[in-house]
């Protein structure tokens, strides 16, 4: 007998849709036809479209149900700063005793970066460097901070590295801050790693205009 999906089964689900474009922006979700798909009822579906407006995810329209809102520069704004200012954070919190073997670890992995070919979609690799970089983190409050945020910072992404150029930049930047951390710079890699994410967000700007 299938299991019935559990609500964050439905929320992991639900994300996953968003974000490969299955559920694309600007999408109204109609909810008869996507409680089949997922084999629930309506409850428990609304319970997680719920949980996902709550956080961001979707937006609830008076008569009109759930949507998925589109893609918006002045969100953009509004996450990409707070996204560089909490991973910072969380980097400044690890005790330079817990850096063994973390650069190498990000340097394999900027590695597997910048050997993928030029048309593909870095964003999936680059959110594991970032995972990577913070795992360090022994303040699970603020990593579970960035964690709920990662999902709306992960529409833009693939739209930053679709620019020319900008994989190889990004991937420069993230070695200089492995080589940060190597030397045990903490403040350094962490001026880098707010660097990166406010040069990502300028370029979203001029692909906007």
């Amino acid at each position: 007998m299938a299991r019935t999906p559990l609500r964050s089964d439905l929320i992991e689900e639900i994300t996953a849709r968003v974000l490969d474009g299955r559920l694309p922006a600007g999408a109204r979700l109609n909810e008869v036809h996507l409680a089949r798909e997922l084999g629930v009822s309506r409850t428990p579906l609304r319970e997680a479209l719920i949980g996902l407006a709550d956080r961001g995810l979707l937006v609830s329209a008076p008569g009109r149900g759930f949507l998925v809102p589109p893609l918006d520069l002045d969100e953009a704004r509004r996450l990409y700063p707070l996204v560089a200012e909490l991973e910072a954070l969380a980097l400044r919190w690890t005790s330079p005793l817990e850096l063994a073997g973390l650069p190498d670890a990000l340097d394999a992995v900027a590695d597997e970066m910048a050997a993928a070919p030029a048309d593909t979609d870095l964003s999936e690799v680059d959110e594991r460097w970032h995972v990577l970089l913070l795992s360090r983190c022994p303040n699970p409050h603020l990593l579970r901070l960035i964690e709920q945020t990662r999902p709306l910072l992960k529409r833009y992404e693939s739209q930053y590295f679709g620019g020319a150029g900008r994989a190889g930049e990004s991937i420069g930047e993230h070695r200089r801050i492995a080589a940060a951390l190597r030397d045990g710079d903490l403040p350094a890699a962490s001026a880098v790693l707010v660097r990166n994410w406010v040069k990502a967000l300028a370029y979203l700007g001029k692909d906007e205009r």
